[in-house]
């Protein structure tokens, strides 16, 4: 999403002071636009980026003299996405320098035990009906950003993820594939089977999860 060059200028602000109050984003708006910005103008901006979920509510701001409380802003983590970043390349290398130094056996048992940890955070009754799950597994999914939908099929369940997060360092590594596998499965409470895949040339990646298998 394309932000108004004002509002992009005010995340840069936050990003760079870590909070502000009205007056102080004034000031440092006012001198990076080289022209005059009024509060009522700022407090407009930042309600829209508090709309789109990227400036939190206002806080106040502890003061070790006494007056007026100050309210300052701050950047939601969703506001974070809007700043370059270099994560793609780091996880390709880091992944590199794993699969140099250590055996396939040690390297997968890393990436399942990672597949585990995300699972867990993710707190999905295992004890639930599987559609239950199904439904909190595809909620999850969708805020990793996978874009995932689930159907009732013969003989079970489908499970499909049209995009995915991995997607730059997934044709360098064909581990992460087994580590989705494994992700899915602990998300799950059951073992699906691939049915499909992006990484081989499928318009989506789809799981089964058989009829027998739902407890």
């Amino acid at each position: 999403m394309e932000l108004q060059e004002t509002r992009r200028y005010i995340l840069e602000i936050l990003k760079q002071h870590g909070e502000c109050t009205v007056d102080e984003i004034v000031d440092s708006l006012s001198s990076k636009l080289q022209r005059g910005i009024t509060t009522v103008t700022v407090r407009h901006h930042l309600e829209r980026l508090r709309a789109e979920n990227l400036v939190n509510p206002p806080q106040i701001r502890r003061r070790s003299t006494p007056g007026r409380p100050q309210y300052v802003y701050s950047l939601t983590e969703k506001a974070f996405e809007y700043f370059p970043n270099n994560y793609a390349s780091f996880a390709d290398n880091l992944l590199k320098q794993v699969k140099h130094h250590f055996p396939d056996h040690t390297v997968n048992v890393i990436l399942e035990d990672m597949a585990g940890n995300m699972a867990t955070s993710a707190a999905i009754p295992a004890d639930a009906p599987l559609r239950v799950r199904l439904m909190r597994v595809v909620d999850h999914l969708n805020e990793q950003g996978y874009v995932a939908s689930w159907e009732h099929i013969d003989g079970g369940y489908l499970l499909t993820t049209t995009n995915c997060p991995y997607e730059r360092i997934a044709d360098n590594h064909e581990e992460i594939c087994g580590f989705d596998l494994q992700f899915m499965t602990r998300l799950l409470g059951v073992v699906p089977r691939f049915v499909g895949n992006l990484r081989g040339g499928h318009e989506c990646c789809q799981y089964f999860i058989p009829a027998a298998g739902t407890g």
